[in-house]
């Protein structure tokens, strides 16, 4: 399996927190010569960014079957039933706002990545194709993500 690091982050977030989020302001800083790819990417209010998150550690023995962010109100779940970052894959996605494009730099709203996080790839929120309607999730998922955007 061959992946490149496409860009960075550039963030005033320098440590992994689980909230607050939504404010956020980043750079995504490609590499030369990538920045041609972002032609047309203006068009769109939105994108999915996936990225590695450099800095998570993954322990088979801990982190496989867990409480989401170690809470005890909340339910031992499985890390495939979770979006930790602890993961043994530590690959992240996230919907972002599209704030501005210009050379070489996607500036963007609400991505959830620290500073110098390696970039993976940049798609575009199509809605037929990242939409669920009436999408279902355990009750759990909205206690845990109160204040994270």
């Amino acid at each position: 399996m061959d992946l490149i690091q496409i860009g960075s982050v550039k963030s005033p977030q320098t440590e992994a927190v689980d909230e607050g989020w939504g404010e956020v302001v980043s750079d995504i800083e490609l590499q030369k010569g990538l920045g041609v790819g972002l032609q047309g990417l203006t068009e769109f209010s939105h994108a999915l960014v996936v990225f590695f998150m450099h800095e998570a550690r993954f322990d088979w023995k801990n982190d496989v079957l867990r409480r989401p962010r170690g809470k005890d109100d909340m339910p031992e779940t499985g890390i495939f039933a979770q979006r930790a970052r602890s993961r043994p894959n530590s690959i992240g996605v996230s919907a972002v706002e599209i704030v501005e494009v210009e050379g070489d730099i996607v500036r963007v709203k609400g991505l959830d990545a620290i500073d110098g996080t390696p970039i993976l790839d940049i798609k575009p929120y199509f809605p037929d194709y990242d939409y669920v309607e009436h999408a279902r999730v355990p009750a759990w998922v909205d206690r845990l993500m109160e204040g994270y955007f």
